[in-house]
C-alpha cells in the first residue's frame, strides 16, 4: 500500500536523523521521486471506453439530482439511489426523508417507470407523471394516483398550462389539446403536410425550443405555424429496410426559399384561430421569442428581416391578431440575434424585461408594454446569459451572467432600480434554482478543483453546505490542465487557451500536440468547471504521451458582440488567425515537438480543421474533421445568412471561406468523417469536398457513420474516438 511506503521512508529518516546523519537534497529527492513512483504504480489508469462512457455516469461528481423546490412550501426534493428514490428536506433543516419510491408508485399506477426523469408538479401535494404516453397524477400524501390524460402513439411536443388541466401536442403537422373535460380538440386541420403547427420553426434558431404557448390562465392557445412548401426536399437514405428507402428532409439553404412563418392564436371559450404574419409583408421574415402578456391581452413577437439586421419587438392583441405597437427597434449592419422573449416578473403588471446586446453585452431594459424604458436594470461589461426568474412581486429579478472573468457563469439579483447583487459566492459554473417565495436558493456549481458542491443560501445570502462531492478521479492516472491568455491576432484581445498534460509529464521531453478546435458561435469550449470544460477523453489522449490544446478563438460565445460579430461576412478567417497564434504560444514551449501537431474539431469545428489543413497547409501533419461544413453555400438560411449573408450578397466571401477552393494545398494526412443521417450539416458537404480531393488527385481519407445524424452518439462514439484518435496517433510520428 501506499501508505506503508510513506510509513517506511518516515521511520528510516527518523532512524538517520537519530544517527545524527544528514541527508543531503539529491536524497530527499530521490525518495521524493521513488514515493511518487511508487503512488503513480498504485493508480488505475482509464481505457478509452471508460473516458468517451462513463465521464457522466461512474465518474459523475455526487450532487442532488432532481432537485425541485415544492411549490408554496419551504421544502425541496431530490433523487437517490439511481433516481428511484424522492427525498424531501426543509431548507431550514437538511434531514432529508424518504418522499416516495418509484416501486411504490409503479405499484399504484401499473406502470413501469425505471427513473425519475420527466417530473412536474400540479400542487404541493400531487405530481405528474407521463409514461408512453399516458399522463397521471399521483398523491404524496395518500399514496393513491390515476390516469388523466393519454395521447396517440404519434404525439409530439405534448405541453400542459400551468394548472396541469389543459394538454395541448401535436400529430404529424396538427396541433390538439385535451381539455380539462378531457375532450380532444382539433386547433388546426391542415390537409397539406407542408403546413406545420405547434413545433418550433426557424430551425430552433432565435432561442426557438418549442412551438405551443398557453396564456397565464389558459384562456388562450398560441402556437407557432410554418408553411415549408417552397423549401426544397433534401433525400437522406434510411438503410434498415430491404431495399433503402427515401426519406425527404425540408432544408432551406443559404439564398434558397425558405419556410414561411404565422402565429396562431387559439381563442378556447370561441374556439376560433387568429393568425398574424409578419407584418413586414415579407411572407419568410422571422416570428421569433413569442410571449404573453401578464394579463393575456396581448402577445409580444420579435419580428427580425430574413437579412437579420432589423429587429422590431411588436405588440398584438390576442383576441383579434391585430398589430397594435412597435415596442423597440434593433438595427446593426453585422447581425440582430433575439434569444429571449419578453419576461414578465410580475403576474399583476404588463411591465417586462427585455435582453439586448445592442451596447455591446446582452443586458436587461425594463419596459412597460406602451413601449416606454423605465429602467436599464443592467449595465455590465460581461454578458447576461438567462433569466432564471423573479421573486413572487416581481421586484427582483434572478438571471446567469458571466461576470468579469468569462470563463465563469455566476449567479446575480437586480432589483427594478438597477441594484444589483451577486448571489454565488464561489468562482465557477453555477446552476441556481430560487424557491417560490424568493427567499432561498439552491446553488450547484464546481470549477477547476470543485467536482461539485450544493449549497443552500438564504435571502441574506448565508450559505449552508448540503453537499461536496469528491473528486471521483482520486484513484486514476489523469493529468492537469494550465489555463492560461494569449493574445488574439489582432494584438490586444486576450483569448483563454487551455493545455492539457500528461499525469507522468516531463518537461525535459518533446510532446506531441493535439489541438481540439470548435472556434464558432454560440460555443465556449473553456470554462471554470470541473476538468474545464474539457472531455475525458482528452484526459486519456494526454496519457498516451500528448499533450492536448484547445483556445477560444474570436467569435466564440460569452465574450460580447464585438468578439463574436468580428467573423461576419468571412467565416474561418479571424478564427484561423487566432488559431494560429495558439500554434505559435504552443512551439513557444520548450517541452512542444513543433513538427508532430494534429488537428480535430466536428461541426464548426470540423470547418476550422478542413481551413487550417487547406489553407494553413505547413502547420499540422495530421487532421480529422467530423461533420465538416465545407461550402457555406450548402449550410441552412437561418444560421448561414446571419454570419456570411447570401452569395448573391457576399460571393467573395463563400469563395474565401470554401474549403473546395484549396485542395490543391493538402500536404497532411486528413480524415473526413460524416453520419449519413446528418440533419444539420448534410452530407453533400463532405462529397463535394472529396469530390474535389478526386479530382485534384489527393488522397485523403474517409470514414462513414451509417444512420447517425450530425453527431455520434451511444456505444458507437466509442468506435468513433477510437478511429480519430488512433488516426492522429499513427499519423502523427
Amino acid at each position: 500500500m501506499v501508505s506503508d511506503f510513506y510509513n517506511n521512508i518516515i521511520i528510516f529518516i527518523s532512524l538517520t536523523q537519530q544517527k545524527k546523519i544528514i541527508m543531503n537534497k539529491k536524497i530527499i529527492v530521490f525518495f521524493s521521486l521513488l514515493l511518487a513512483i511508487n503512488i503513480q504504480a498504485q493508480l488505475k489508469t482509464f481505457s478509452l471506453d471508460e473516458a468517451v462512457m462513463q465521464q457522466n455516469r461512474a465518474f459523475r461528481a455526487d450532487k442532488l439530482l432532481g432537485f425541485q423546490w415544492i411549490p408554496n412550501t419551504a421544502k425541496y426534493v431530490y433523487y437517490t439511489d439511481g433516481n428511484t428514490k424522492m427525498m424531501a428536506a426543509s431548507n431550514t433543516n437538511s434531514i432529508a426523508i424518504e418522499l416516495v419510491t418509484l416501486t411504490e408508485i409503479n405499484s399504484v399506477l401499473q406502470t413501469k417507470l425505471k427513473s425519475f426523469s420527466s417530473l412536474e408538479w400540479i400542487d404541493a401535494n400531487t405530481i405528474l407523471i407521463s409514461e408512453e404516453g399516458k399522463y397521471y397524477s399521483f398523491s404524496l400524501t395518500s399514496k393513491t394516483g390515476k390516469v388523466i390524460h393519454t395521447t396517440s402513439d404519434v404525439a409530439d411536443n405534448q405541453t400542459y398550462d400551468s394548472s396541469k388541466q389543459n394538454l395541448a401536442y401535436t400529430e404529424k403537422n396538427n396541433l390538439y389539446f385535451f381539455n380539462k373535460n378531457k375532450e380532444k380538440i382539433a386547433v388546426t386541420a391542415e390537409t397539406n403536410q407542408d403546413v406545420v403547427s405547434g413545433q418550433s420553426i426557424a430551425r430552433n434558431e432565435f432561442g426557438i425550443k418549442n412551438g405551443i404557448f398557453w396564456s397565464p390562465r389558459s384562456s388562450y392557445l398560441a402556437f407557432y405555424q410554418k408553411d415549408q412548401s417552397e423549401v426544397a426536399d433534401y433525400p437522406l437514405l434510411d438503410i434498415t429496410e430491404t431495399p433503402g428507402k427515401l426519406i425527404n428532409l425540408k432544408y432551406p439553404m443559404i439564398g434558397q426559399k425558405s419556410e414561411n412563418p404565422k402565429v396562431g392564436i387559439y381563442n378556447i371559450s370561441t374556439k376560433k384561430t387568429v393568425f398574424i404574419s409578419p407584418k413586414s409583408g415579407i411572407a419568410d421574415d422571422y416570428l421569433t421569442n413569442l410571449s404573453w402578456s401578464s394579463d393575456e391581452k396581448y402577445v409580444l413577437i420579435a419580428e427580425l428581416n430574413r437579412a437579420q439586421n432589423d429587429m422590431n419587438l411588436n405588440v398584438y392583441d390576442a383576441n383579434s391578431g391585430a398589430f397594435i405597437r412597435t415596442i423597440l427597434n434593433e438595427k446593426n449592419p453585422n447581425w440582430v440575434e433575439p434569444e429571449h422573449n419578453a419576461f414578465f416578473p410580475s403576474t399583476t403588471s404588463n411591465n417586462f424585461i427585455w435582453c439586448s446586446e445592442k451596447e455591446g453585452f446582452l443586458n436587461l431594459y425594463y419596459y412597460s408594454i406602451e413601449g416606454k424604458l423605465i429602467k436599464q436594470l443592467t449595465a455590465n461589461k460581461f454578458p447576461v446569459k438567462e433569466i432564471i426568474g423573479a421573486n413572487p412581486t416581481g421586484t427582483e429579478i434572478y438571471f446567469k451572467a458571466t461576470g468579469e472573468n468569462p470563463t465563469n457563469m455566476l449567479v446575480y439579483k437586480v432589483d427594478l432600480k438597477g441594484k444589483q447583487t451577486l448571489i454565488t459566492k464561489d468562482e465557477g459554473v453555477h446552476n441556481v434554482s430560487v424557491s417560490t417565495d424568493g427567499n432561498w436558493f439552491f446553488d450547484e456549481y464546481s470549477n477547476h478543483s470543485t467536482p461539485s458542491k450544493s449549497l443552500l443560501y438564504d435571502k441574506k445570502l448565508n450559505a449552508t453546505t448540503l453537499l461536496e462531492s469528491k473528486n471521483k478521479y482520486d484513484d486514476y492516472q489523469i493529468g492537469t490542465a494550465e489555463i492560461k491568455t494569449i493574445k488574439a491576432a489582432d494584438g490586444t484581445t486576450d483569448l483563454y487557451t487551455r493545455l492539457i498534460k500528461p499525469s507522468n509529464f516531463d518537461p525535459t521531453k518533446k510532446y506531441p500536440v493535439m489541438v481540439y478546435v470548435y472556434g464558432g458561435p454560440h460555443a465556449q469550449m473553456i470554462t471554470n468547471s470541473f476538468l474545464d470544460g474539457a472531455n475525458l477523453w482528452m484526459y486519456w489522449m494526454a496519457e498516451q504521451g500528448y499533450l492536448v490544446f484547445t483556445i477560444d478563438n474570436r467569435g466564440s460565445s460569452n465574450r460580447g458582440f464585438a468578439f463574436e460579430s468580428v467573423i461576419h461576412g468571412h467565416l474561418g478567417e479571424n478564427e484561423m488567425n487566432d488559431q494560429l497564434k495558439g500554434v505559435d504560444y504552443l512551439k513557444s514551449l520548450p517541452y512542444v515537438d513543433g513538427n508532430r501537431l494534429a488537428v480535430h474539431g466536428w461541426s464548426y469545428g470540423g470547418f476550422m480543421t478542413t481551413s487550417l489543413m487547406l489553407r494553413k497547409p505547413n502547420i499540422f501533419k495530421v487532421g480529422v474533421a467530423g461533420g465538416p461544413v465545407t461550402d457555406w453555400k450548402y449550410y441552412e438560411v437561418m444560421y448561414g445568412e446571419r454570419y456570411m449573408d447570401t452569395p448573391a450578397e457576399n460571393q467573395k466571401g463563400f469563395d474565401e471561406a470554401s474549403t473546395l477552393n484549396y485542395v490543391n494545398n493538402l500536404k497532411g494526412k486528413l480524415l473526413l468523417i460524416h453520419g449519413t443521417s446528418d440533419d444539420t450539416v448534410v452530407m453533400q458537404q463532405n462529397f463535394a469536398l472529396i469530390k474535389k480531393f478526386v479530382e485534384a488527385e489527393k488522397q485523403v481519407d474517409f470514414f462513414a457513420y451509417p444512420m447517425h445524424k450530425h453527431n455520434v452518439l451511444g456505444k458507437d462514439r466509442v468506435h468513433l474516438m477510437t478511429k480519430v484518435l488512433n488516426y492522429i496517433i499513427d499519423n502523427n510520428k
